[in-house]
C-alpha cells in the first residue's frame, strides 16, 4: 500500500515521524510531503507557491524519520499537497493518507479550521482515506503514546478504508500507563478552544482565545481528552443535504424558451423527453 504522510506543522515536526514509522513497520510504501513551513489553521485551503506555475519543492525531513523513506518539503498548504498528490504528484498515487501528528488537539467544531483535518478531507474528497491524528500539547512529552494509538487507528484504517471519511484522533499527552483507552467521541460545540472579540477599533479587530470548560459537554471528544482517553471521530466530507427546507429555484424566460430544456428538483435531474425514473437511455 501507498501511504502518504502530511501535516500542517511542517517538515521539520517529530510527528511526521510517528506516522511515517507507524506505517513503515507495517511493511508499507511511505512518503512524507508537508508543508515548508507552519500552515497551522488553513482548513481545506489550496494555497501554494508556484515558479513560473510549477509548484515548489524544498530540502527538509523530520528529526528521526526511519532511513529509506523519502521526504519532500513543500511550498504549500497540506490540503493542496494531499490534492495533488492524488493526481501523482509526488509519485504514484496513495491509497492512504496520514495526517499529523499535530502539535495541539483538534477537536470538536473547530476541526473545520484544522489544517491537520482539512488535508484529510481533501484526500478523501478524492476516494482516499485519510487518518488525522493530534496531540494534545505544543510541545508533547509522551510521544510513545501517540504511537500506539496511531498504530491502532492506522490497523483499522487499512480493514476499513472508509471512503469519503476522515479517521479524527486526539491523543492525551500522557504516559501510556496513564492513557484511558480509546473511545468513539461526538464533536464537542466548538473544541478545546474559543474564540471571541476582545475588542473593537479604527481599522483594528482584538480576538481573544481561551480554554473552555469541557466538564459542561460529557461524552464530546474535548470532554473525553481532558479526562485521560484518546479519542476517535468519523468526519464526512461535504454531501449534498436534501433535507427540508428546500433550497430556493426559480425559472426565467430564458430557460422556457431553451432547446435543452432540463429540470432540476431536489437533487434529481431530468432532460426533456425523459419521464421522472427512467433510467439508462444515454
Amino acid at each position: 500500500m501507498r501511504v502518504l504522510v502530511t501535516n500542517d506543522d511542517g517538515i521539520d515536526s517529530p510527528g511526521l515521524t510517528v506516522l511515517a514509522n507507524v506505517a513503515h513497520a507495517a511493511g508499507h510504501d511511505v512518503l512524507v510531503a508537508a508543508p515548508s513551513h507552519q500552515y497551522s489553521g488553513a482548513s481545506a485551503s489550496l494555497i501554494g507557491h508556484e515558479v513560473d506555475g510549477r509548484l515548489e519543492l524544498t530540502d527538509g525531513a523530520p528529526p528521526g524519520l526511519v532511513e529509506g523513506v523519502p521526504a519532500h518539503g513543500v511550498r504549500a498548504a497540506p490540503a493542496l499537497i494531499t490534492f495533488a498528490a492524488g493526481y501523482g504528484a509526488f509519485g504514484e498515487r496513495p491509497d492512504l493518507v496520514l495526517s499529523g501528528v499535530n502539535l495541539g488537539a483538534n477537536t470538536g467544531h473547530a476541526t473545520l479550521h484544522s489544517g491537520t483535518v482539512g488535508a484529510a478531507l481533501s484526500a478523501a474528497t478524492q476516494s482516499i482515506p485519510a487518518l488525522a491524528v493530534s496531540i494534545a500539547s505544543a510541545d508533547p512529552a509522551h510521544w510513545a503514546t501517540a504511537e500506539e494509538v496511531c498504530r491502532v487507528a492506522f490497523d483499522w484504517m487499512v480493514e476499513h478504508a472508509p471512503e469519503g471519511r476522515v479517521l479524527n484522533v486526539n491523543v492525551p499527552d500522557v504516559p501510556m500507563e496513564r492513557l484511558r483507552g480509546l473511545r468513539v467521541a461526538r464533536l464537542a460545540q466548538f473544541g478545546a478552544v474559543q474564540a471571541a472579540v476582545k475588542e473593537r477599533g479604527e481599522g483594528w479587530v482584538h480576538m481573544s482565545y481561551e480554554e473552555i470548560d469541557v466538564e459542561h459537554e460529557p461524552g464530546t471528544d474535548a470532554y473525553l481528552l481532558e479526562h485521560g482517553w484518546a479519542t476517535a471521530s468519523l468526519l464526512r466530507t461535504p454531501i449534498h443535504d436534501v433535507a427540508e427546507p428546500a433550497p430556493p429555484e426559480f425559472t426565467t424566460d430564458a430557460a422556457e424558451h431553451a432547446e435543452d430544456v432540463v429540470e432540476v428538483s431536489r437533487g434529481r435531474t431530468m432532460s426533456s423527453g425523459r419521464e421522472p425514473g427512467d433510467r439508462g437511455r444515454d
